[in-house]
């Protein structure tokens, strides 16, 4: 899985764009107002991708 743009990409509602990433700890999304430490929200996104490729593997 490549992780480009998990950190630019809200947790909460999917929206990806530079200015969601305020510093490099801080993370607030231009459409929801979802604040977050930037690693953490980028983990969180690294999680769903993985469990769905394990899903879409399991399923097949």
């Amino acid at each position: 899985m490549n992780p480009a743009g998990t950190s630019r990409t809200c947790a909460r509602c999917g929206h990806c764009a530079r200015e969601n990433r305020l510093t490099q700890a801080a993370f607030r999304c231009m459409a929801c107002g979802n604040s977050a430490h930037a690693d953490v929200n980028a983990a969180i996104n690294i999680l769903r991708a993985g469990l769905a490729l394990r899903d879409t593997a399991q399923a097949a």
